[in-house]
């Protein structure tokens, strides 16, 4: 049996990835969450949690060493762009030093697997596609904290005897085709759980955040992924390093980028009384960013399922009609 640690397992993309993980009859599946983000309703009932926290050192030996545990899938994170600009010692203290515990937890135990969430705003402002090949330069303290991240993963890896799979993430967005699982969390400003939100007011509207980008509308440009598309990734990542033995950074997105008034013109086909707000850029956010993902699907031989800008929303407008009839 496989022992996998996923930190953050109670959260949005976390329990996608748990069940997955659970499908495979192989894996002993153990959840650590501080709940802060994460939800009671969205853990797997066949997975093993532990109601704790990234930053407490100790839990983090004891149960790396109690369960044997050989893959950590860490995604435990705060990821509010706005909030991290106004609080950083909060971020610092969960983003970089909750890592830093997780992999000196590491030290002398059996891990040998190290998968992280990291995220596309470690590139800064780009125009157009990017590369793994391009050189991070964080510009929000939210993408800062991401970037030192994956430096203390990388630092540690030979020392403490672990490969790791680094994922970029791009915009994440959707929910299960399973109907159990999709986004709940609300303050992070999600554009298209915003939209989900709005999807079942009588007199729905929505915010854009800047309409003076250099982009084609003046609006932000993103690469939206399906979080079962994201979740399968980590599976694959899994995999590779298993297969493999070698560390590993991709982009996980398809490569195509919506601006977000392309996406509220969909969304306003479904609800034509949509009112829309243009309010003043946000700190931290940049204009225009879509993955290359060449490297992504020819080296952990990933393909997508669900790359449908139009079944994303539906999804996650679906999960929330769900989650509001629970």
């Amino acid at each position: 049996m496989k022992n996998i640690l996923v930190t953050g397992g109670a959260g949005y993309i976390g329990s996608h990835i748990v069940e997955l993980l659970i499908k495979e009859k192989s894996n002993n599946i153990y959840i650590l969450d501080n709940l802060s983000t994460g939800y009671r309703k969205l853990i797997n009932k066949k997975a093993n949690f532990i109601k704790g926290d990234i930053k407490n050192f100790k839990l983090l030996k004891k149960i790396i060493k109690k369960y044997s545990i050989q893959t950590i899938i860490h995604l435990a994170a705060y990821l509010n762009v706005s909030e991290a600009e106004k609080n950083k010692n909060k971020y610092f203290k969960n983003n970089i030093i909750g890592t830093k515990n997780i992999i000196f937890a590491c030290k002398n135990s059996d891990v040998k697997n190290f998968i992280f969430s990291s995220s596309c705003s470690v590139y800064g402002s780009v125009k157009g596609i990017v590369t793994e090949k391009k050189k991070t330069n964080p510009q929000g303290y939210y993408a800062f904290t991401k970037f030192k991240g994956e430096e203390i993963i990388k630092k540690y890896s030979k020392k403490f005897g672990y490969h790791y799979g680094i994922l970029r993430y791009f915009n994440v967005a959707g929910a299960s085709s399973s109907k159990k699982i999709g986004e709940i969390e609300t303050s992070h400003g999600h554009l298209i759980k915003n939209i989900a939100i709005q999807s079942l007011q009588k007199q729905p509207s929505m915010n854009i955040y800047g309409n003076n980008y250099p982009t084609k509308d003046g609006t932000c440009i993103r690469d939206y992924i399906h979080v079962s598309d994201l979740a399968n990734i980590h599976i694959k990542g899994i995999e590779y390093l298993e297969n493999k033995n070698r560390s590993f950074i991709v982009n996980c997105g398809y490569g195509k980028g919506y601006s977000v008034l392309e996406i509220i013109k969909k969304f306003k086909k479904i609800k034509k009384n949509l009112k829309i707000n243009y309010l003043k850029r946000r700190h931290g956010d940049v204009a225009q960013v879509y993955a290359g993902t060449q490297k992504l699907k020819k080296l952990l031989k990933w393909k997508s399922n669900f790359n449908d800008i139009n079944l994303i929303i539906k999804s996650a407008i679906r999960w929330e009609k769900k989650l509001n009839s629970i």
